[in-house]
C-alpha cells in the first residue's frame, strides 16, 4: 500500500552515499518476523532493518523487506522482497517476490519455480549462450567505485549488452532465462541468501567475484551456465 505513494524516506547513511529506508521497509519486516515467530518459534532471524535474533539456530530466516528501496521510492518496479532460509548456515530456500507485478520466484537449490500472470512455471537458465551472446546486468553500486566499475567494464567489448541498474529482479530474470550474467556489489547476507537457491535451482552458478561461496561474499557473479561462469570469473580476475 505504500508503493507509489508520497513516502518520505529517511537516510540511514547521512553524509555518505544515500541509503534510504521507509516505513514500508520496517513494516514489512515486522510482519514477517511476527509470522515466523508464531509458526517457527525456535528459528532464528536476520533482517536488514531489525538485526539478528538467534542467528546461531539450526534454521535462520534472512529477510530483506524491500531489496531496491531506491527503485521503490522512485516508482520503478525493479524492487522485490527477499526471503531466504539458511539450514546450518547454508542457503536452503529462497523467495524473490514482486507483489506489485504479482510475480513470485522461489528455489531450493535443486529446482526453481515461478508463479504470476503467466501462470506457474519451472525456471531454467539459458545454458547454451556464449560470451559474445550474453546479456549482462550490473548493479548500480558498481558505479560508486571506479576500480569496481572498471572490472565490470572489462566485459563490455566481449558481450552483446551490458546495462547498469539491476535490483533483485535481475537474479530472477537470470533464473528464468532472460539474462545471462549478473554482477552485484556492496551486498550483505540479506541481499544474498534468497537469491542463491533460486539461481542454482534453475541451473545457474553464483559465487563471489573471487570465486568464493556467495553467502560469504559482498560482491557476486551469477551466470546461467557453469562454463560461462568459469570464463567470466577468469576475465574479471585478470581485470582486477
Amino acid at each position: 500500500p505504500y508503493y507509489r505513494s508520497q513516502l518520505k524516506p529517511e537516510d540511514k547513511a547521512v553524509g555518505a552515499v544515500f541509503d534510504p529506508v521507509t516505513v514500508a521497509d520496517r513494516a514489512g519486516e515486522e510482519v514477517m518476523r511476527a509470522l515466523i515467530g508464531k509458526r517457527f518459534p525456535s528459528h532464528g532471524v536476520i533482517g536488514e532493518e531489525f538485526g539478528e535474533e538467534r542467528s546461531d539456530a539450526e534454521h535462520v530466516w534472512v529477510l530483506d523487506p524491500i531489496d531496491g528501496t531506491r527503485a521503490f521510492i522512485s516508482g520503478m518496479p525493479t524492487w522485490g522482497i527477499l526471503i531466504g532460509l539458511l539450514h546450518q548456515g547454508t542457503p536452503a530456500l529462497g523467495v524473490i517476490d514482486q507483489p506489485y507485478l504479482r510475480e513470485r520466484f522461489w528455489g531450493d537449490g535443486m529446482s526453481a519455480h515461478a508463479m504470476g500472470f503467466r501462470g506457474d512455471r519451472i525456471l531454467q537458465t539459458r545454458r547454451e549462450k556464449t560470451l559474445d551472446e550474453a546479456m549482462v546486468w550490473v548493479s548500480s553500486t558498481f558505479t560508486t567505485d571506479p576500480a569496481r566499475q572498471a572490472v565490470a567494464e572489462a566485459l563490455r567489448p566481449h558481450v552483446r549488452m551490458l546495462r547498469y541498474g539491476s535490483d533483485c529482479l535481475a537474479m530472477a530474470m537470470l533464473a528464468e532465462g532472460h539474462i545471462d550474467i549478473v554482477l552485484e556489489t556492496g551486498l550483505e547476507i540479506y541481499d544474498i541468501a534468497a537469491t542463491v537457491p533460486v539461481v542454482t535451482g534453475a541451473g545457474g552458478v553464483i559465487s563471489g567475484l573471487d570465486g568464493s561461496p556467495a553467502i560469504h561474499s559482498s560482491s557476486l557473479l551469477a551466470t546461467g551456465a557453469p562454463r560461462l561462469h568459469r570464463h567470466v570469473l577468469s576475465m574479471l580476475t585478470k581485470a582486477a
